[in-house]
């Protein structure tokens, strides 16, 4: 079974959707080229190709998967810190020193801000810490003070992850079957890592097969900001 989708989008851009080039897609990752959407804008620097589309509400959940542990093991491989909590109180309510905690091993590695992680994201961690057997879960990146402010790392809703030993195409495959609606989830085959946000309906799915690149223009601090961490 084929499905239609959009390749060459911009790959900065990728965990929003953005438009490119029609093509269809196996469930293996494959893209054979069928039409253009639009025009690429003049001036776009392609950095790989990826290939994204929207999901169709008949392969979502009719309702949020049950509440998981609440437990989270997580390691920041910028700032080799990590935290091992339980984001819930025993009343079912959140624990604020427990979202403090992960919202520092979240913080910014260029700038070394902090920012308010969103609980639907830490949800979807806990789920994740729960399904793989409470293996710590690493960090690449969380929020991101940059340039871009379009990105769901920028507003502290999404996450670059990996587990050590788990295939991330399991990771990837086990996250999408948490969606009931207003989530991306994305892979990137080449530095092997899946990244997971939240966001405004429609979910998005993407293979992103270029190198990524973690300096790049856009992910840079603002103009005139003076870094706390000048040596990262």
């Amino acid at each position: 079974m084929l499905l239609t989708v959009m390749v060459g989008a911009q790959t900065a851009g990728a965990d929003e959707g953005a438009p490119g080039r029609l093509a269809s897609v196996t469930s293996s990752g494959h893209a054979r080229p069928c039409g253009r959407l639009k025009p690429p804008r003049r001036g776009t620097k392609r950095t790989g190709k990826t290939v994204g589309w929207p999901v169709p509400e008949k392969e979502l959940l009719v309702e949020p998967p049950a509440r998981p542990s609440g437990n989270i093991h997580i390691y920041s491989i910028n700032y080799k810190e990590e935290a091992e909590v339980n984001i819930y109180n025993e009343d079912g309510s959140y624990d604020v020193k427990a979202l403090a905690e992960v919202n520092h091993i979240f913080k910014c590695r260029r700038s070394g801000l902090e920012h308010d992680i969103d609980t639907r994201l830490m949800t979807i961690l806990s789920h994740v810490y729960d399904h793989f057997g409470g293996k710590r879960i690493e960090l690449l990146s969380g929020y991101r003070f940059q340039r871009r402010t379009t990105s769901n790392h920028f507003h502290g809703t999404a996450a670059d992850i990996r587990i050590p030993g788990v295939d991330p195409l399991k990771i990837r495959a086990f996250v999408s079957t948490l969606d009931a609606g207003g989530m991306g989830v994305g892979w990137y085959p080449k530095v092997g890592f899946v990244h997971v946000d939240v966001r405004e309906p429609p979910s998005y799915r993407w293979i992103d097969y270029s190198k990524s690149n973690p300096d790049a223009r856009d992910r840079q601090l603002p103009r005139g900001f003076k870094r706390k961490n000048p040596e990262s």
